[in-house]
């Protein structure tokens, strides 16, 4: 496991040292806004929602999007309890305010991805591909402002999509069960 600190501190560090610069800061301060409380992602299912012909797909978000929150909001970050980068890794500077929960899982990542796994597999490609680019780069705008660790995103990432998955079964299943049997808007 020590090498995987090192790892996660390097890139870090590497990061701050050679990527960051002034232009970049705001931009990737304003992407990591985004994911703030999952606002874009709520905000986009509330849109959805106002369609019944993607209803179906913004209740999906609604679900995955909860359960990232319980999955790694409110469970892994409390039993894992790893402590923010910027407390641990001696030089790194944040380059917002600093967080005050625990670093493991990002929450930011999860829920991006959450969300965006279910527009990915349910709308058609032309939507859903540019949503798993923002939540990519959601992602990586945690990296660059120095407030999780590299293996925080991926596993952040990978729950995120869990929970997409998780909430596109739950729903569908649902929703076959109301007979709602076709499902709408199949991106497949």
């Amino acid at each position: 496991m020590e090498w995987i600190t090192r790892l996660d501190a390097g890139t870090l560090l590497f990061i701050q040292d050679t990527i960051r610069n002034p232009v970049l800061t705001p931009v990737f301060m304003a992407i990591t806004v985004l994911g703030n409380g999952a606002a874009i992602w709520i905000l986009i299912s509330l849109g959805m929602a106002a369609s019944g012909k993607t209803r179906g797909t913004a209740l999906m978000c609604a679900v995955a999007l909860l359960a990232s929150l319980l999955i790694n909001n409110m469970a892994l970050k409390n039993i894992v309890g790893r402590i923010r980068p910027y407390d641990a890794i001696e030089g790194l500077i944040p380059r917002i305010g600093k967080p005050r929960d625990y670093s493991f899982p990002s929450g930011h990542t999860g829920s991006s991805f959450a969300a965006a796994w279910v527009l990915y597999r349910r709308l058609p490609k032309r939507l859903g591909i540019p949503a798993l680019a923002l939540a990519g780069l959601i992602g990586i705008s945690r990296l660059y402002l120095g407030v999780h660790y590299p293996t925080d995103v991926l596993f952040g990432m990978l729950s995120g999509i869990g929970s997409g998955c998780i909430a596109i079964a739950i729903v569908s299943a649902l929703m076959r069960k109301r007979g709602h049997g076709g499902i709408e808007e199949s991106g497949q």
